[in-house]
């Protein structure tokens, strides 16, 4: 355990075990799953979004994310690889309600407009800011659950959820809001 700049040790532990707590871990694994489920999800979304946006700085920053996911499915097969557990998806109803909210703004924006890329960030933050609170949560779950190796990898990847989220908010503040003010 770490200790404060005092030299004592915290009064209190908030760590355990997997096996201390299976209730705790099977929470984990459960949402391992649910994540795996939503990642993979994306892989097969992002291209739809990739091909109705029109700005080129949005197109090129939506191609990027896809790679990553497709990283991000592979981190989670490690982890699962770490767990002991076969790498199972389980169906995330949140990914599928953000991505369907996603298919609406489009059919409901003019083709071609800097509208529709306006409402296709929108529904992309709303996607970021899901596994951003995901993967958080899970890293510190993976912390409590004395899961090193796993707290890592999530860390990794929540690193990149939030430069996404930032990149797509740099892209409407900069480029895209303007262009919306301009087809008024």
């Amino acid at each position: 355990m770490k200790t404060k700049e005092t030299g004592s040790e915290p009064k209190f532990a908030t760590k355990t075990t997997k096996e201390d707590s299976p209730e705790l871990n099977e929470l984990f694994k459960d949402s391992i799953a649910d994540l795996y489920w939503a990642e993979n999800h994306l892989v097969k979304s992002l291209p739809k979004m990739i091909s109705v946006a029109t700005a080129p700085e949005l197109i090129n920053a939506i191609k990027s994310h896809l790679e990553e996911t497709k990283n991000h499915v592979t981190r989670l097969e490690q982890i699962f690889e770490l767990l002991g557990e076969k790498a199972i998806a389980k169906k995330c109803d949140a990914m599928e309600g953000l991505t369907k909210e996603a298919e609406g703004i489009v059919e409901s924006t003019e083709p071609g407009t800097a509208t529709r890329d306006v409402g296709i960030i929108l529904a992309s933050q709303k996607v970021e800011h899901y596994e951003i609170a995901s993967y958080n949560g899970l890293y510190q779950l993976a912390i409590t659950l004395g899961l090193k190796d796993v707290a890592e990898i999530l860390e990794q990847t929540l690193a990149e959820e939030k430069l996404a989220d930032n990149k797509l908010g740099d892209i409407a503040e900069n480029e895209i809001n303007y262009k919306v003010a301009e087809e008024a």
